[in-house]
């Protein structure tokens, strides 16, 4: 028996080691990264929110139109967590979340803990 693949979205789920502090407790440098990735990707944001804890480590969602790019910081490990979803309201967005996913590894020069791919 085949079965089908839910046609709603993919959503990515990754837990990453970054060596780079800075990118880790400067959460501007991860606003201006992701604004980038919503021009060049054509995501269409619909609201943020964000907090910064005591030791510089942050937590932070992007609401889109097409569902939610969130991550959490963690400096003390050398870690964080990032998970990317993009609905397929309209088109089909795998790709869109695969290579979104991409650059965020390659923008944090991060070596890959966990990775999970998720068809809603």
């Amino acid at each position: 028996m085949t079965t089908a693949i839910n046609p709603l979205g993919l959503h990515k789920l990754l837990t990453l080691k970054v060596d780079d502090l800075v990118l880790l407790t400067h959460q501007e440098l991860f606003r201006k990264f992701t604004d980038n990735l919503l021009l060049q990707y054509d995501l269409e944001q619909v609201g943020f929110s964000s907090f910064e804890f005591e030791n510089n480590s942050y937590t932070a969602a992007y609401c889109l139109k097409e569902s939610h790019i969130c991550i959490h910081t963690w400096p003390e490990s050398n870690q964080l967590t990032l998970d990317v979803y993009l609905c397929n309201y309209s088109q089909d967005n795998s790709g869109k979340v695969k290579a979104i996913a991409k650059e965020y590894i390659a923008f944090f020069k991060a070596e890959i803990i966990n990775e999970f791919e998720i068809n809603r």
